[in-house]
């Protein structure tokens, strides 16, 4: 576009997630959301109105399913380009969702590193579809178009983090079922190569890890056996190193240095990087304490800095607080080294 102002109108059903596009748009300004509408028939109302030159449209809308909006868009405002966002992986559903004339298709949980891309993609007059799809379902589809033939970005948002030597990155879901599909994707890959892996997390989404792993096929009981693979309740864990609301940084390395040592206890050969995914501070969030999570994620960046370890911290975008949501989305992310970048670089 040329550096000038592009008209968005945003719709999702979840006010958290609109928060968080809206607090993304703020590293590229001329990207501005006139509208947002929470339902399809509001999409529709709202395109109308307004013509914009860009909607950001959630397939999974009440009211009216995003495809069908798609399509009614498409007839009453034939110069907006519509992006399709959703956690929905059914090669049948990307096809129906293209076929609607939507410029484009990007997972959810891609958003991070894919959003702006494909913002970028679709403004000219192209289609982007999310890496994680691959060629495969497009035997006729340009590979420049595809999500991963664009050298991912380790970090897309806005804040610098603050130390890089171990990766300490970030994901943020829509909702339980993105969560368990993140983190349950990063730690196969993990046991796929061999390195050991900690699960920190409440007993739900363990159970369903857990789960989602075994039905993928992950190889998680062998890595069990073998002392490769370690689950630990997140609450329990806070309780050993909080002290009046707030990290104890000589528990805190205590704690960190032990769940590392044991870890790589189950290694064999060569010294191997362990892989860390949990929601510790996520948990402080749920439970209002916000200042105690930022100051959690600070220590724990120093903490790790001091073994081989790697952290997937995931928060859910419903658990952020509704006051002050763009500085919190900040602060946590100014203290991670990758911003929904490729889950901790496997």
């Amino acid at each position: 576009m040329g550096g000038s102002i592009v008209r968005v109108l945003l719709v999702d059903d979840s006010e958290p997630w609109r928060r968080f596009v809206a607090t993304m748009f703020q590293a590229r300004p001329e990207l501005q959301i006139i509208s947002q509408a929470s339902d399809g028939l509001g999409a529709v109302r709202e395109a109308e109105r307004l013509q914009p030159d860009l909607i950001l449209l959630d397939l999974g809308l009440p009211k009216l399913n995003g495809i069908e909006a798609a399509r009614r868009i498409r007839d009453i405002a034939p110069q907006s380009k519509i992006l399709l966002l959703s956690e929905n992986r059914s090669a049948d559903i990307l096809q129906e969702a293209l076929g609607t004339g939507a410029s484009g298709y990007v997972l959810k949980s891609d958003v991070g590193r894919e959003l702006f891309a494909a913002i970028d993609i679709v403004l000219q007059g192209k289609q982007f579809v999310s890496a994680s799809f691959g060629t495969r379902n497009f035997p006729d589809f340009e590979r420049q178009h595809i999500g991963e033939a664009r050298k991912p970005e380790k970090v897309i948002a806005p804040f610098p983090p603050r130390n890089v030597p171990i990766r300490h990155e970030v994901a943020f879901y829509s909702d339980d079922a993105a969560f368990v599909d993140g983190f349950a994707r990063t730690i196969k890959t993990v046991i796929k190569i061999g390195n050991p892996v900690i699960l920190v997390a409440t007993e739900p989404h363990r159970a369903h890890i857990l789960r989602r792993l075994r039905e993928d096929g992950a190889e998680v009981d062998a890595a069990i056996r073998k002392g490769r693979y370690f689950e630990f309740d997140a609450p329990d864990a806070l309780s050993k190193i909080m002290v009046h609301g707030f990290p104890d940084p000589a528990l805190c390395t205590e704690v960190v240095r032990d769940l590392v040592n044991d870890a790589k206890k189950g290694s064999t050969g060569e010294p191997r990087r362990v892989a860390i995914c949990g929601e510790c501070a996520p948990t402080l969030i749920a439970q209002g304490n916000t200042e105690g999570a930022i100051r959690l994620e600070h220590l724990w960046d120093q903490v790790t800095r001091s073994y081989d370890a790697d952290t997937l911290c995931g928060y859910l975008l419903a658990g952020l607080p509704g006051k002050d949501t763009g500085l919190v989305f900040q602060s946590i992310c100014a203290e991670h080294s990758a911003v929904y970048g490729r889950a901790l670089g496997y």
